[in-house]
């Protein structure tokens, strides 16, 4: 029988520390093989390269594991795999482990989560990792048997159709784990505006996040910050069911 095969990606490029992490990790459950970024490219949601051709190349091969890296985005690097570089669906897509918390808003703007819903897109089960810190070298070591046994869940029990999870870890000590909503809030002041020496204005992203709901226990910002790893089912149907009705009041 074929082993499973799991694609990995995600958006902090391909030699960053947590998804040399990941793939470590992956490798025990079965054959594995990476197409992730040629360079950072955080925060780039689901977008795709449309107006400059798309290259990839295999950077490293080893008995049950190869590398490629890809000069499109995350969610680029997943569609090349599955139309150009694999030969049969995967069996699971883990993406990250993300440098950085995806919780709450940010789902909508991740780029690791951005390869995960690419992923579920096409009826893969589909797991997005991040760890709640946005140092080059962080201690995944709390982290990682949590991601093992998650994903190996995963393969064994699947996902229901059009659903893919967003889990969130905090840095140091896991006091365990929680299945959480996400969490309501925004982000302010998201610009520092600056001068450059020729006198020109010019806008670096900056800001802070606004949780707008500090005590609700069963939020994935609230798991975090306790201590918890937060597990958000998320749905690639963004359809809002329950407004459709109102809307049809509006006899338009």
């Amino acid at each position: 029988m074929n082993k499973n095969l799991i694609l990995i990606s995600n958006d902090d490029g391909i030699d960053a520390k947590g998804i040399k992490i990941l793939t470590k990790l992956m490798m025990q459950l079965g054959d594995v093989v990476v197409v992730a970024p040629d360079i950072p490219r955080s925060a780039q949601s689901s977008a795709l390269t449309v107006t400059q051709p798309i290259r990839y190349r295999k950077i490293e091969e080893e008995e049950g594991m190869v590398r490629y890296s890809c000069t499109g985005t995350p969610t680029d690097c997943v569609k090349i795999a599955l139309n150009e570089i694999l030969n049969r669906k995967p069996d699971l897509l883990v993406s990250g482990i993300n440098h950085g918390s995806n919780s709450a808003i940010n789902v909508i703007y991740s780029g690791t989560m951005g390869a995960v819903f690419e992923g579920c897109e096409n009826g893969i089960p589909s797991i997005g990792f991040s760890l709640a810190s946005h140092f080059p070298d962080p201690d995944f070591s709390f982290f990682e048997p949590h991601v093992l046994k998650i994903a190996q869940i995963v393969m064994e029990k699947g996902l229901p159709e059009s659903v893919c999870l967003n889990v969130n870890a905090p840095c140091g000590e896991i006091h365990g784990v929680r299945v959480a909503r996400q969490c309501k809030g925004y982000w302010t002041k998201e610009f520092a505006a600056r001068t450059d020496p020729a006198g020109r204005a010019y806008y670096w992203l900056t800001g802070y996040f606004e949780n707008m709901e500090p005590d609700a226990e069963d939020t994935d910002e609230w798991a975090i910050s306790h201590g918890f790893i937060s597990i958000v089912p998320d749905k690639i149907d963004l359809t809002a069911y329950d407004a459709m009705d109102l809307i049809r009041e509006w006899n338009l």
